[in-house]
């Protein structure tokens, strides 16, 4: 469906609007991925028309299969469902569509299973977008409606606006955890050299030369060695 001029003028400046509320808001919370995460789906019931509940759904290694930062407990029993089915809108959303569009889940026949399960809990339209976070982790932006034909072209724009834009801050969220993560582990290995260092008079490097050797003949990482370590002291 085309939209008229006016419609249009008016979604681009809702557009408009709601790039810069979540951009605003994704600035603030993008250092903690759960933060960053709620702010998604959150604002997604608040901008996104017709949206009653969110979710977002993580494929962790392209094996584990996570559900986030629901709004509330249907997204999750959703998620769940489409595990236990192996089928369903979020599924193709991360693996194979970048939007999957749910108009009536009562006359659905994608996923005859999924959609005949989701109408009992009272879901009757949905949107899943894709979330391209890395290349070994993906997920969906996933919004659902209590009313069929509950999203209209105006919702799918403003969802994959909201579904690039929390991309990119997932990505920037999960380099600050993982450079927390390995600052937190170096300074347990300069813990663990200096009990090494002072227990054995020996210097710096063949300290960590006994820590790599050892994390080897263990089979763990030089870090947890190093918890190890210090937790001894």
């Amino acid at each position: 469906m085309s939209l008229k001029s006016p419609d249009r003028r008016a979604l681009d400046g809702a557009l408009s609007r709601g790039m810069s509320e979540m951009a605003r808001v994704l600035q603030q919370n993008y250092a903690s991925i759960e933060d960053t995460l709620v702010s998604i789906t959150t604002m997604a019931v608040g901008m996104v028309p017709g949206t009653d509940h969110a979710g977002i759904t993580l494929v962790i290694g392209r094996s584990t299969v996570e559900s986030r930062a629901a709004t509330g407990e249907l997204p999750r029993r959703l998620d769940s469902l489409q595990q236990q089915c192996g089928q369903g809108p979020c599924l193709d959303a991360v693996w194979e569509q970048r939007t999957v569009h749910v108009e009536d889940m009562g006359s659905e026949h994608r996923w005859p299973q999924f959609a005949s399960a989701a109408w009992g809990m009272g879901v009757r339209s949905m949107l899943a977008f894709q979330l391209y976070t890395g290349r070994d982790n993906l997920g969906a932006l996933n919004l659902y409606s209590e009313r069929a034909n509950g999203f209209d072209s105006a919702s799918e724009e403003l969802g994959l606006l909201l579904a690039t834009q929390a991309a990119v801050a997932l990505i920037a969220a999960q380099h600050e955890d993982q450079m927390q993560s390995a600052l937190a582990s170096r300074d347990l290995i300069g813990q663990a050299k200096g009990m090494i260092m002072e227990r054995y008079g020996i210097d710096a490097v063949q300290a960590f030369d006994l820590l790599s050797r050892l994390s080897q003949d263990w089979n763990i990482s030089v870090a947890e060695l190093a918890g190890r370590v210090t937790q001894r002291r």
